[in-house]
């Protein structure tokens, strides 16, 4: 794989984000992660998933640069497939864990959101949140919902609007995160982790997590079309392009 990096354990895997230094998301990177994300469900070998980045960046997010030149057929298909990537993620019956290594904004959150259990650096510089609103792109029902399960509704909204960005310690103090630690000890601890979820009955394990997520899962995937023709809207609104190119711009020299 070209995006990825995996890692095969006694009775786990650990998938490595490996595109570039910052991890940022584009089609080939999504087609990668769900590609390895279906192999290792069906995969009774497998009985549990660690996601984890590089150092100093777990993702970016997407990958404005190249994703601002997708035409109008790219970009949907991109858009279905970022969809769909969240959905077989947040679905994922086996216990998932994110390794959060770095940054993770947007996208990356997406990411992280879906797992079961969340480890994340602990320096102030590295930050987790749906920022979206602050670079012009639009959320979602499926991932303000998958938000809110974790933050609750009402502090989700705030930090929505607002394009927050968490430190690892705000992210421990509202519960979005389980754990923090130094860098070099983050994929250590979510292995420690995965040992204890390992040591559940498979079936049993399975069965509490379908039902905890039970409200949350219920409600995804059902405005598919709806949310597809508001996203596209936005994308290419000029205000909006406008806006974003001038991000593009800067990130491009960054």
């Amino acid at each position: 794989m070209q995006t990825l990096k995996i890692t095969k354990k006694a009775d786990y895997a650990i998938i490595q984000l490996n595109r570039g230094k910052a991890n940022a998301i584009n089609q080939l990177f999504l087609n990668e992660l769900r590609a390895i994300i279906q192999e290792f469900q069906a995969d009774d070998s497998v009985r549990g998933v660690i996601i984890t980045g590089q150092p100093r960046f777990f993702s970016a997010g997407l990958d404005l640069i190249e994703i601002y030149d997708y035409d109008k057929e790219q970009m949907e298909v991109f858009s279905l497939a970022f969809g769909q990537m969240y959905l077989e993620l947040a679905r994922f019956p086996k216990p998932l864990i994110a390794a959060v290594t770095g940054h993770a904004p947007a996208g990356g959150t997406v990411i992280a959101q879906t797992c079961d259990y969340r480890v994340m650096v602990d320096e102030d510089k590295y930050t987790i949140g749906l920022n979206e609103i602050a670079v012009n792109v639009g959320l979602s029902e499926d991932l303000i919902r998958g938000y809110a399960f974790w933050l609750g509704e009402g502090l989700a909204n705030r930090y929505l609007l607002q394009g927050k960005l968490m430190t690892g310690r705000e992210a421990l103090a509202v519960g979005f995160v389980d754990e923090i630690c130094p860098m070099d000890q983050v994929l250590a601890q979510a292995e420690a982790q995965m040992q204890e979820y390992l040591k559940a009955n498979t079936a049993i394990f399975q069965s509490i997590k379908y039902k905890s997520r039970k409200n949350w899962l219920s409600q995804l995937g059902k405005n598919d079309a709806a949310e597809l023709a508001e996203g596209n809207a936005i994308w290419w609104d000029p205000t909006v392009r406008a806006r974003m190119k001038a991000f593009v711009d800067f990130l491009a020299k960054r």
